[in-house]
């Protein structure tokens, strides 16, 4: 696996064709503190190097308040990069909380506010209903694909035994079932994407996408963080926090940056298909490029090896994941 300074693996996505990049950029409490022109200059180079997958799925469900804009942002932000729809790929999320005879409602507000008529990826929120079946969401996601909404879909820190589920009621009636979960994985938390029984269904074709795997900025070598970070189920970072100058120290004796090291340790998992990152920074978006170099430079198996002393929840999460 090989990248250059223009460019990153390319990855197929599930049993439609598409194929996404193997870096994708988040937007998570990041276009709110950069200055406009320096979100599309970061936008349009990543776009350049091939990072042209966008997460911009709104945390909140409709009628929050204050509402969230993330996606009004990057809606002027890709504008501005004068770059075509059909030359970037968009992710989007949508939530149980706000089911609704289906999903079909809160996805074309956020795509208005994105300003597009589809997206590319769903990645369907955390299960807050009691009241809906499983088929309930599988038939609800495959409306969405029928009528043209979307090309794939994946489910955010679902349980394996959940998504197993969702595959087979699919399987059975011909629908296209999620392809891919965005899954926590760090250097510190890994027990869920490493153990089974997600192994067992990364053996039968499913993949995941990487999330939160800075630690909120904690693997980046930062301590004192100023901005909201996602949540912290069994409050990993505490214990991070402690050995934090000794991780520093290994990813020095490597000639790399903690943040680079910590997303080069997501690219060595096999079933990954992409890494989620944040970025206010070119230098940033530079350095995450350069972990496929590292991961070959300095081998997986090694790579992993180095690391293994920060893995926190080692034996103490809930195999099922959250």
């Amino acid at each position: 696996m090989t990248t250059t300074a223009s460019t990153v693996p390319v990855r197929a996505l599930g049993d439609s064709g598409i194929r996404i990049p193997a870096l994708a950029l988040g937007s998570w409490h990041t276009y709110d503190r950069m200055d406009f022109e320096k979100a599309v200059e970061l936008v349009g180079t990543a776009i350049e190097r091939g990072v042209n997958l966008f997460d911009v799925g709104v945390y909140g469900i409709p009628g929050m308040q204050p509402p969230a804009i993330t996606d009004v942002l990057f809606s002027a932000i890709i504008r501005a990069t004068g770059v075509a729809r059909e030359d970037w790929l968009l992710s989007e999320k949508v939530w149980t909380d706000a089911y609704d005879d289906g999903f079909r409602g809160q996805l074309e507000g956020a795509l208005f506010r994105v300003g597009t008529d589809r997206t590319d990826l769903i990645v369907l929120g955390d299960i807050h209903r009691d009241d809906l079946t499983m088929h309930d969401i599988a038939s609800a996601m495959q409306e969405l694909i029928a009528e043209g909404l979307t090309t794939e879909w994946g489910v955010n820190n679902w349980s394996a035994s959940n998504i197993a589920e969702l595959r087979r009621i699919a399987a059975e009636e011909g629908w296209t079932g999620p392809a891919f979960a965005q899954l926590k994985y760090s250097v510190a938390r890994r027990s869920i994407p490493d153990g089974e029984p997600f192994a067992t269904l990364f053996a039968d074709g499913f993949v995941f996408e990487a999330s939160d795997c800075l630690e909120g900025g904690y693997l980046s070598g930062r301590t004192d963080l100023t901005r909201e970070v996602g949540r912290d189920p069994g409050e990993v970072r505490a214990a991070l926090l402690r050995d934090l100058p000794d991780y520093v120290a290994v990813a020095e004796s490597m000639g790399t940056s903690p943040a680079q090291l910590a997303i080069a340790f997501t690219l060595t998992h096999p079933a990954n298909v992409t890494t989620l990152f944040g970025a206010t920074r070119l230098s940033q978006l530079d350095d995450n490029l350069a972990a496929f170099e590292l991961v070959e430079r300095i081998g997986a198996d090694s790579l992993r090896a180095a690391v293994d002393p920060f893995w926190v929840d080692k034996g103490i999460v809930d195999p099922e994941g959250p």
